[in-house]
């Protein structure tokens, strides 16, 4: 399982920059609004240490990380709901992702114009959500005319149901509030899924700063990022010991990269499990919670269909046991059957028939 981000942001924000830094594709980047197009796509390798030592002790022959896909989407202008700029193009690139990235300008540069003029970030983050916002509030709107319409005939629950769900979501929508900030039960959840809605996504902030102020305390909540696009472009040309030290002198613990996706992760509520062997050492990305069929079916979907158990065991304790059969005969290793809920790090044997 893979999945996409999408970088949004208004033109000249550094997001091809960024881009062009995340996947060392190289896309262009130069100063003018809507120099992204049609967007570009980059799949990354999911930096994961366990990976290295595994394949190790397995003696694997090759290691395949997860990864994830960034799409790097044309820039957003006031009025795209309304099809400014590169209007609902823009818009139905988003429809397509997992979650958004969206990229805010918080550094000074004479050389690279803003759109507005001036540098206010927050004021930018507030034009990208209110187009989403006026985005979604169309295609509720339009839902709603055709409910409302069907309830003039005989009366039916379950489009009462979606009337008043659709109600709901409209009077968030008008009081300028993403849809994915109301509570909403798992057959709402189901109903406003096929709605395809562009604020129902869970969205990170990525605020790009000068370098100077990488080091600093912007005070951020949990679903927020500073980075800098030219340190991050700088490190996509140094190799791994080069980059480690680079950012040992910039006083910073990880790349911008590695921290967009632990916060992907996190917002995706996704988790990594490993399969391990002479062959290959790989990771496989699933949601929290997934049960070891459904797990196994991430790998081949005959796996799911003839599941019949699962031998587990921590990544860390296969290290610490030496191999496989000893952490089988110091009784390690646990048969899990098909209710088991798969955890983070556990590394897994299918066995199906």
């Amino acid at each position: 399982m893979s999945f996409s981000l999408g970088i949004v942001g208004l033109p000249n924000v550094g997001k091809s920059t960024l881009f062009q830094a995340l996947t060392k594709n190289k896309v262009d980047a130069s100063n003018y609004p809507f120099c992204t197009i049609d967007p570009n796509v980059g799949v990354v390798a999911v930096p994961d240490p366990r990976l290295d030592k595994l394949a190790e002790l397995s003696k694997s022959e090759k290691i395949v990380p997860t990864t994830i896909e960034f799409v790097d989407i044309a820039g957003l202008v006031k009025g795209a709901a309304e099809g400014e700029g590169l209007g609902n193009k823009f818009l139905s690139h988003i429809r397509e992702v997992d979650a958004i990235v969206q990229v805010i300008r918080n550094f000074e540069d004479k050389n690279v114009t803003h759109v507005y003029g001036q540098i206010d970030p927050e004021y930018d983050k507030e034009i990208i959500n209110t187009e989403l916002i006026l985005a979604d509030l169309e295609t509720v709107t339009k839902h709603l005319d055709k409910v409302n319409s069907k309830l003039k005939g005989p009366q039916d629950k379950e489009q009462i149901k979606e009337k008043n769900l659709l109600d709901k979501l409209k009077k968030c929508l008008d009081n300028n509030h993403l849809v994915s900030q109301l509570e909403l039960t798992e057959e709402e959840n189901k109903i406003v899924k096929q709605l395809n809605l562009l604020t129902i996504k869970p969205i990170i902030y990525l605020y790009n700063v000068a370098e100077e102020d990488l080091s600093k305390d912007l005070k951020l909540d949990d679903n927020s990022l500073s980075v800098c696009a030219k340190v991050e472009a700088d490190l996509a040309d140094l190799n791994e010991q080069e980059a480690k030290e680079y950012l040992t002198e910039l006083g910073i613990k990880k790349s911008g990269l590695d921290n967009l996706i632990t916060t992907s992760y996190k917002l995706l509520n996704l988790i990594t499990f490993i399969t391990t062997g002479p062959e290959e050492t790989k990771a496989w990305t699933v949601v929290k919670d997934t049960k070891a069929p459904q797990a196994a079916g991430v790998i081949h979907t005959d796996f799911e269909q003839g599941f019949i158990r699962a031998e587990v065991i921590n990544w860390e304790e296969l290290l610490k046991a030496g191999s496989w059969n000893s952490a089988k005969e110091a009784g390690l290793m646990r048969m899990e059957g098909k209710n088991y809920i798969i955890q983070d790090g556990d590394t897994v044997h299918f066995h199906f028939n």
